[in-house]
């Protein structure tokens, strides 16, 4: 068997939340208020109806005794004491616990209808009243409710009179239904007058709101950053006021921040960019001479042979190192790349065919699409980005790694992957892979190659989002793809 369950909106502004709970509280108010007062009316009516059957008495109820005791040819109402009896007014003799005689008074003309059929339940009703002097409400079924009080007659009997519920009854309902107009009418009127004063009130909460919003869309990661203008601030006495006032005061700590980082990314990078530029000259200076040592006609012992054979690799790498710093330095500044076509798919087959003819170890796989792919970019740097993948993919993984390199289109954008066979990249390394710098100590380094300055992949990422383009990583044992993604348009 299923079953459906009933969900209810969830209110989830604030302006929503506090009109819902004043409306709430006014109706839980109106509805404790209706309450007593539908309360308190029917017990005054009732009240005031036991004291008319406490005036009335039981002067109608006794007549009911003599009614059988005249001849047939004599009209009994005539000895029924209906005098004062107000219309509706009910009266019933019991002997011995059993109904003997019942009337109700119809009109106020002094006769009565002696006509009054009663129930079995009726009779165990009226069996049932208690003779204590007060008021107690019965259910007849001929006659509807009614209010009756029961008295002890002379001979013993018991002698009942009734005044009918009906009046106090609908005197309820017509406040009931007065009550549930009314209050109806002022919890509406109190939701959209609550509703305009809580939006009137939260104003400047919605001012904070918005400023928050579009400082969330500002690019905080990097760069120079303008803060969009304060929040209005309201009373400082006000809740709302010293939200305002937290946020603007955070805003303007977060700017100073800000401006602290711009300033010192920028001394940096001045720095990198100074630095690479001056150490071009000597590093380049160190490797000719230790190039031009090494072309010296005479003997040359083969320990200094070997030393200058290290110094010649070692300012090669590091000339190699400075021009990716003064690279990544210039990119970082914000200098426009050359634009113009780019064929990829030229680009990929003269990159594979060198990292195949430096990596003869490993096996290299090619898919390409059958029409040339044509991106808009710098064909230089974009080749350097394939070489760094190809190279990072030859370097960090064994001999006899598979290394598949796939190009093709699709949604208006080139998609270069970069897919190898290796033992993956650690999951600790995998977050930062793409920062500067970065260096896994694992054994997708070659044994033979050593460790790069780690700046291959960050140039990488930069050239990619220079031209407009991203990178991602997707590693795990046996499986590294490097996926590049640009636009053709």
């Amino acid at each position: 068997m299923k079953r459906f369950a009933v969900r209810l909106p969830r209110v989830r502004s604030l302006r929503a939340r506090l009109t819902a709970g004043l409306v709430v509280l006014l109706a839980v108010s109106c509805a404790a208020v209706g309450l007593a007062a539908v309360f308190e009316l029917n017990g005054f009516l009732t009240r005031r109806l036991d004291e008319q059957l406490a005036q009335v008495g039981t002067r109608f109820p006794a007549s009911l005794e003599h009614r059988g005791s005249v001849p047939d040819d004599h009209d009994g109402d005539e000895h029924l004491d209906t005098r004062r009896q107000a219309t509706g007014t009910f009266g019933a003799r019991l002997v011995g616990g059993a109904v003997t005689d019942a009337a109700v008074v119809r009109s106020g003309d002094a006769t009565a209808d002696l006509v009054v059929t009663l129930t079995p339940r009726d009779r165990r009703l009226l069996a049932a009243v208690p003779v204590d002097g007060r008021g107690h409400s019965v259910e007849l079924s001929s006659l509807d409710s009614y209010r009756v009080l029961a008295s002890r007659g002379l001979d013993g009997d018991v002698l009942i009179t009734g005044l009918p519920l009906e009046p106090v009854e609908a005197a309820v309902h017509r406040l009931e239904l007065v009550s549930g107009v009314v209050f109806g009418i002022a919890l509406v009127a109190t939701g959209v007058a609550g509703a305009l004063w809580v939006r009137w009130s939260l104003r400047p909460l919605s001012r904070v709101a918005a400023t928050a919003t579009r400082v969330s869309e500002l690019p905080l990661a990097s760069g120079e950053v303008a803060l969009p203008p304060r929040a209005p601030e309201a009373d400082p006495r006000s809740e709302v006021g010293r939200v305002a006032a937290a946020f603007n005061r955070m805003l303007g700590h977060v700017e100073n921040a800000l401006t602290k980082r711009h300033a010192s990314e920028e001394r940096l990078r001045s720095f990198a960019a100074d630095a690479s530029h001056e150490l071009r000259t000597p590093v380049a200076s160190v490797r000719g001479h230790a190039e031009l040592a090494l072309l010296h006609p005479g003997p040359v012992p083969p320990e200094v042979t070997r030393a200058l054979e290290r110094i010649e690799a070692e300012s090669s790498r590091m000339g190699e190192m400075v021009d990716e710093m003064l690279l990544l330095a210039r990119l970082d500044a914000g200098r426009p790349l050359e634009r113009g076509p780019v064929d990829l798919t030229r680009l990929v087959l003269d990159a594979v065919a060198d990292a195949r003819a430096a990596g003869p170890g490993h096996r290299w796989t090619l898919e390409l699409p059958e029409d040339p792919v044509i991106v808009p970019g710098d064909a230089h740097r974009l080749t350097q980005v394939l070489a760094n993948l190809l190279a990072n993919a030859r370097l960090h993984t064994p001999a006899g790694t598979e290394v598949t390199v796939a190009l093709e289109t699709g949604a208006g954008a080139a998609v270069l992957r970069v897919h190898d066979d290796g033992p993956g990249i650690p999951a600790d390394v995998q977050p930062g892979v793409f920062e500067r710098f970065t260096r896994a100590e694992h054994r997708r380094r070659s044994e033979a190659g050593g460790g790069g300055a780690g700046l291959g992949l960050a140039i990488v990422a930069a050239v990619a989002e220079a031209h407009g383009g991203t990178v991602a990583l997707d590693s795990r044992p046996g499986s590294t793809t490097f996926t590049v993604r640009l636009s053709t348009g």
